[in-house]
């Protein structure tokens, strides 16, 4: 049986993938919105439902600007180490960014693995419900 994914373990919770959540914690990101109604649609043409907008605009992620820039807002990416998808677009981006600020997250110093903190920890069983 060929392995797949990282070696590191921590990667496999969590790691930064082109700017957004990847690993575990990244697909448990994208099942939760999916699962809640937030997001809908093929992953090639995955879109945002106004409950989804709602959800992102109380996390504290300005959605306005999000849609004002030039990227799309939601794609998905095939996890390399779930081998299920994980968000990317500028909403994963910023759902990275936002878990950053609150704390949540801290990246490893030369290392694309991200460590989950205790209010982390919290923060998705509250806001990404499985």
């Amino acid at each position: 049986r060929a392995r797949t994914g990282p070696r590191d373990a921590q990667m496999q919770v969590a790691r930064v993938c082109y700017n957004h959540l990847a690993g575990q914690m990244g697909v448990r990101l994208y099942r939760s919105l999916s699962e809640r109604g937030f997001l809908r649609g093929a992953p090639e043409d995955l879109k945002l439902t106004q409950a989804g907008a709602d959800f992102v605009i109380a996390f504290g992620i300005d959605l306005d600007a999000l849609r004002a820039g030039r990227s799309k807002l939601c794609r998905t990416c095939l996890d390399w180490s779930e081998r299920r998808d994980h968000l990317a677009g500028s909403l994963g981006r910023a759902f990275l960014s936002r878990m950053e600020e609150l704390h949540w997250l801290r990246r490893g110093r030369g290392s694309r693995a991200i460590r989950i903190t205790p209010p982390g920890q919290a923060g998705f069983a509250t806001h990404f419900p499985l």
